[in-house]
């Protein structure tokens, strides 16, 4: 789309079987926020829904996984499937804003997200204080499996992304306030620019 037109649908379906978990992941980038997530991790579901709804993307996750052992597989393998539907659902990105930018507060909590769908994956992740990577969230989520899920899906949906905790301390509040910061800065810039012709790259490509 390129300011005149009718886009086509941008929807995207993955799934991803390994010994460890199973997971289908299916997003259309121009809904209206709506989720369905059972990933058996019940923190990690609140997470990706509230991605779903602050980025306007439809959202359909089921996954099963070995989370009587840990919740690391379900996690990184539900990152991995994510990354690649959006990198589907994307297509060729011509008529995108490419860019976004997002600060969002939870409370005592404040995280700035920064979005390139640039075609060349990177993570810059930093602010969190220390020991928030041991701790656990709902009894079962540890810190440290956001940086891990952004990992997952920054590369497979290669993006840009630079994800700081600017102010915090509840981890609940740190690790949605994050989520929230990442869906409002990849909501804007996966947007249509009616000024936008083309793909948004002096190299013609993204």
């Amino acid at each position: 789309m390129t300011g005149t037109g009718t886009a086509a649908p941008r929807v995207g379906s993955v799934s991803r079987e390994t010994s460890e978990s199973s997971v289908s992941v299916t997003v259309d980038l121009d809904g209206t926020g709506e989720a369905n997530v059972n990933t058996g991790v019940p923190f990690f579901d609140h997470m990706l829904t509230a991605f779903a709804r602050h980025s306007l993307t439809d959202l359909t996750v089921s996954a099963t996984g070995d989370v009587h052992i840990d919740v690391h597989h379900t996690v990184e393998d539900t990152g991995i499937a994510l990354g690649e539907a959006l990198l589907a659902a994307l297509g060729d990105k011509r008529g995108i804003t490419r860019y976004g930018d997002a600060l969002v507060p939870l409370d005592e909590a404040l995280a700035q997200a920064v979005v390139d769908i640039s075609g060349r994956p990177y993570l810059v992740h930093s602010g969190e204080p220390a020991g928030f990577e041991f701790h656990l969230i709902g009894g079962h989520y540890t810190g440290s499996m956001v940086r891990h899920f952004f990992e997952a899906l920054v590369l497979n949906a290669r993006l840009t992304v630079h994800l700081k905790l600017v102010e915090g301390r509840d981890p609940h509040h740190i690790a949605e306030a994050e989520f929230k910061a990442f869906a409002r800065a990849f909501g804007a810039a996966k947007r249509y620019d009616a000024r936008v012709t083309g793909v948004p790259s002096t190299k013609g490509a993204l």
